[in-house]
């Protein structure tokens, strides 16, 4: 069974696109989860009107996008899980040649290449990868993450182990990718899957923070991994 965990927050503009991108590839048993983050537009509407069983839609915390996703992966039931933002478009086969990967492989979790395009669909970065130099590596992916969550997969046995998400010091998708490096073997698939819309609405952001504040962020996530491997030695 093949979950995908979408967050929603006001993307009427965008998210009968995504979802008209992923339906066709999800099996009569496959869920799409959308945790919708109290939208004050016509989002939660959009997607009630698919009047898809595949699709659950569930109340969002209204905590911001990192607790709105451990919301959506808490109430996936699949085997793999996929993360989704609300405003990408997938491309035909992303889902049948990502868990044909998993199929040939132990791999714990799956990062995929996008194209990055912006609002109107104009290329900014023909490859996420070559743009972000993406290698695995904790200690790497600690000093400048490289996972990101919309091209991430991973199987579900590494959902225990994620959540819950760090309060501070880390997005969602660099904590999945260094936990998942603890847990097992991570692959970046250098195959184009999807175009991955930056926008001015974005919650993400590719512009780098202040030092002192990237700083803060380290030392926050060094003790929350510490705090990690503590309790697993516990187990």
């Amino acid at each position: 069974m093949i979950s995908v965990a979408m967050a929603s927050y006001n993307g009427e503009k965008y998210i009968k696109e995504q979802i008209d991108s992923i339906l066709p590839q999800l099996g009569e048993n496959d869920e799409l989860v959308i945790s919708d983050d109290g939208s004050d537009d016509s989002t939660a509407d959009i997607v009630r009107n698919y009047r898809d069983r595949r699709i659950k839609l569930i109340d969002g915390p209204r905590r911001g996008l990192v607790r709105n996703f451990e919301n959506a992966v808490k109430n996936c039931s699949g085997d793999i899980i996929f993360l989704c933002d609300q405003d990408d478009v997938w491309y035909e086969g992303k889902i049948e040649k990502v868990c044909g990967v998993f199929a040939r492989t132990d791999h714990i979790l799956i990062e995929h290449d996008a194209r990055v395009t912006d609002d109107s669909g104009n290329v900014l970065y023909p490859s996420f990868f070559a743009h972000r130099k993406v290698r695995t590596g904790v200690l790497k992916n600690m000093l400048r993450n490289t996972y990101h969550g919309c091209l991430m997969a991973f199987r579900a046995e590494l959902k225990n182990e994620i959540i819950p998400f760090p309060e501070k010091g880390c997005l969602h998708d660099q904590w999945i990718g260094l936990v998942a490096e603890m847990n097992g073997t991570t692959m970046f698939l250098e195959e184009i899957l999807m175009d991955y819309r930056r926008h001015e609405g974005n919650a993400s952001s590719f512009t780098h923070l202040p030092f002192s504040r990237q700083l803060r962020d380290r030392l926050a996530l060094c003790a929350d991994i510490f705090r990690y491997l503590k309790g697993r030695k516990k187990q």
